[in-house]
């Protein structure tokens, strides 16, 4: 279903505003009730809540003067009235309406729920390494595949020998070359150059970034296996550049080609030199590379740890704007480097979804739900039967849905408990019924019943905080409230004025009729207006519609010819308008068929036909405008019908104090 922009109630001009809800959950808050609405209280708070936000103001005191205090409380009664309307006639319980909320809940809740504070604060962590960059050099120790416990336990111990080696004075680049399963090794030695927060893995960044400078790591242990790591250089990030570049390639291993390389890249150096010569123009003659020689060899911006070292090196080592760097040797042949820009890490502001969407991709997203289940765990009590699940485990060994249902049957184990929430027992029972309200089986380590078992705790856990939320967040319950109220809002409001002022064709003409006054023409001219663009074919237009009368006939030939050999020359309209209220047509003299004014340095050229006076429109002619009042009507009619239906009773003295606190 198609989501609504959610209507605004209570702003001065007396649009609609969504924003009203008591203080659910806070029972040991004293309520001061400002008015009541049939039997439904309101209390001060709500009001005072919902006129800050129209103000933006998260201060206690707002420039509000009498006058606008009362529009702003008249329109909160309104709205209140409408809301308890909709509420009566069980628009809440519409499947539309529980639609829509659901779909809006998701996303009102999240700002609220422990994942939302991890992930911020992770955001900060990640940017607050961006501002460094670090140098690490390592020696990686692989597993074979599908190791076995003994495997693991070998791998390790190998990382511990060369850790105590290095710890007695072992050179880090000999021991590299001889133990490292990283196949780079062969050339970096295990320098792995600079780099910045998420350019690594989780378990590597986050050791590099926590080791002293030049110490050696314990084994630490990635998806590629463990790793000793030693840092050995820091420094803040330098940013971000832009280069284009010249490229040359070689066969790597082919020397004959290297040199014709270097010579090639040395005449092209010496040719940029004069002072004659346009990049673009040696780039598109001369540069290998065929993405980038079209474009002047302009690269995309890029930081440290993005590019190869050598090529990042000369491209962060150029300092002035078009400063060219001598040719350099990478492994893809010999470049040269022009720099067009630098600019500095960007605010948090302008990267924070940049870094988000990285870390939703990489092992981060793992970590911060396993702290979220954590922390929901020990908010909510969580208790697991161990006993249960393990003759549970024991007793099912399916591994589909099919299988699972029939073995939970046979073997009578639906009603045994799996674990307790807040005191809530869960059952083996409630296990099945969420595996059959799903519709995609859960990937991952471990078995069938594993997987499925733990997406249930993960479900039910979210599932309680939500409700915890719902129950104790007066932040979340007036939120909750304000878009609740506002869908139901706009559903009435729909309902009752905007459809039946559109679709009820017999009202709208007995409105127009009964206020056929606020439906009537001024005095109205036929008129040709030829706004004259380029002032060297004035006279054109004069030769073309001096003398010849509101002649349809006539403006067309002259529509046509102008078109054809001068078509900016002019723009034209033509029509029926009213007098006065022409920016142009309401400076003529309507007593002279052809016309000529300049307006604000603008030449006018005005054929004037017919002049009509004053009178009634006809109902076709009015209709857009008749629809618009009938509709205002009936919102005027729906409200005093409600006040009618709801008896209001106002606390004259907490509504004074409602502007005092206002005021003051």
């Amino acid at each position: 279903m198609k989501k609504r922009a959610l209507p605004a109630i209570l702003a001065l001009s007396l649009t609609l505003e969504l924003s009203s809800f008591p203080f659910l959950g806070q029972a040991q808050e004293k309520k001061e009730i400002l008015l009541v609405v049939g039997n439904v209280s309101i209390d001060k708070e709500e009001f005072l809540h919902l006129l800050a936000k129209e103000k933006e103001s998260d201060s206690a005191a707002i420039s509000l003067t009498r006058k606008e205090f009362e529009e702003n409380f008249e329109s909160f009664l309104n709205y209140k009235l409408k809301v308890i309307e909709a509420e009566s006639i069980k628009l809440d319980k519409s499947e539309e309406f529980n639609l829509e909320f659901s779909s809006i809940k998701e996303s009102l809740v999240a700002p609220f729920l422990i994942k939302n504070s991890i992930e911020e604060g992770e955001l900060k962590k990640v940017y607050a390494r961006l501002q460094e960059i670090v140098r690490a050099r390592h020696i990686l120790f692989q597993f074979p595949s599908n190791p076995s416990n003994e495997d693991s336990i070998a791998v390790l111990k190998m990382a511990l020998k060369v850790k105590a080696e290095l710890e007695n004075g072992g050179d880090f680049s000999a021991l590299a070359l001889t133990y490292s399963d990283d196949p780079s090794a062969k050339v970096n030695k295990g320098d792995l150059g600079y780099f910045t927060g998420l350019q690594m893995v989780q378990q590597f960044e986050e050791a590099a970034y926590t080791l002293p400078f030049g110490s050696i790591s314990d084994p630490i242990l990635t998806d590629f296996g463990y790793h000793i790591i030693q840092v050995n250089g820091r420094q803040a990030n330098p940013g971000e550049v832009q280069v284009s570049h010249i490229l040359v390639r070689f066969d790597l291993g082919n020397v004959a080609q290297e040199e014709n390389a270097r010579r090639k890249i040395s005449d092209i150096y010496a040719e940029i030199q004069k002072e004659s010569t346009l990049w673009e123009e040696i780039v598109q003659s001369y540069s290998e590379d065929s993405v980038t020689k079209s474009l002047g060899g302009l690269l995309p911006w890029f930081g440290v740890g993005t590019m190869i070292p050598e090529f990042e090196m000369a491209s962060f080592s150029l300092t002035e704007i078009g400063e060219v760097s001598p040719p350099i040797k990478t492994s893809y042949g010999y470049h040269i480097l022009r720099l067009e820009e630098k600019r500095g890490l960007q605010p948090y502001e302008e990267v924070e979804q940049s870094i988000r969407s990285k870390i939703l991709r990489n092992s981060k997203t793992e970590m911060i739900q396993s702290q979220v289940i954590a922390i929901q765990k020990a908010r909510f009590g969580f208790q697991e039967n161990e006993s249960e699940i393990s003759k549970l485990v024991d007793a099912v060994t399916a591994t589909d849905l099919m299988g699972f249902g029939t073995a939970i049957e046979e073997k009578s184990l639906s009603s045994n408990e799996l674990f307790k929430v807040n005191s809530t027992s869960y059952s083996v029972k409630d296990l099945w019924k969420f595996m059959q309200s799903e519709e995609i089986t859960p990937k991952g380590d471990g078995t069938f019943l594993d997987r499925w078992l733990n997406k249930f705790i993960e479900a039910t856990l979210k599932k309680t905080e939500e409700g915890d939320l719902e129950k104790n967040n007066k932040d979340y319950q007036m939120l909750l409230k304000e878009y609740s109220d506002g869908i139901l809002l706009f559903s009435l409001t729909n309902q009752e004025v905007w459809q039946k002022g559109l679709n009820d064709t017999l009202g709208q003409q007995e409105f127009f009729a009964k206020n056929i006054q606020n439906y009537q023409w001024k005095i109205r001219v036929q008129a040709y207006l030829t706004k004259v663009n380029d002032a060297s074919k004035l006279e054109n237009a004069r030769k073309s519609l001096q003398n010849k009368g509101f002649n349809p006939d006539s403006f067309a030939a002259f529509e046509a010819d102008y078109r054809a050999n001068y078509p900016n020359a002019y723009a034209t309209e033509s029509g029926t308008f009213e007098y006065e209220e022409h920016p142009i047509l309401s400076r003529v003299d309507l007593n002279k068929p052809y016309q000529e004014l300049e307006v604000e340095g603008v030449s006018y050229v005005l054929v004037v036909g017919k002049v009509y006076p004053p009178g009634p429109r006809k109902f076709e002619e009015a209709r857009g405008l008749v629809i618009r009042d009938f509709q205002a009507f009936l919102d005027q009619a729906l409200t005093k019908r409600l006040k009618e239906k709801y008896p209001v009773q106002i606390n004259s003295g907490v509504k004074e104090k409602a502007f005092e606190d206002l005021t003051n």
